[in-house]
């Protein structure tokens, strides 16, 4: 009986020790900043520099009109995208013409092989500037 006894004391000291109170956590200071997103990759050297005048004929004559909006080359596509709301950083616009991309379900195919490199830094370099214009 008195093994009983003491199972049941010590179960109603365990329940007790509470004492009926809500206990939240303690805030405490974090140092430094938080990341919000995901930092980008860097832009390899070679799709730095691209021609913005001459990816605009790209754009225009490779089919992205078929897929984006693009106001500045009067695209109205509704596939992909509207870069003139995504305003892709070049870093996100090479990696999509390199890799392709999958926004909204609707896949891009990469075009890395089907573009020279120069066309797709030219690409990338015209989508930026002209996302960015009023």
């Amino acid at each position: 009986m008195l093994p009983r006894l003491a199972f049941f004391a010590v179960l109603a000291v365990l329940l007790a020790g509470c004492g009926g109170k809500v206990v939240a956590p303690v805030a405490q200071t974090v140092v430094g900043t938080l990341p919000t997103t995901a930092p980008e990759p860097p832009v390899p050297a070679q799709y730095k520099n691209g021609d913005p005048a001459a990816g605009k004929q790209v754009f225009t004559s490779k089919g992205c009109t078929a897929c984006h909006t693009l106001k500045d080359a009067g695209a109205t596509g509704t596939v992909g995208p509207n870069l003139d709301v995504s305003k892709p950083t070049l870093s996100r616009a090479v990696d999509r013409l390199l890799n392709g991309g999958n926004a909204g379900g609707a896949a891009m195919p990469p075009f890395k092989g089907t573009l020279t490199t120069k066309q797709i830094a030219d690409v990338a370099a015209y989508v930026v500037k002209a996302s960015r214009q009023g």
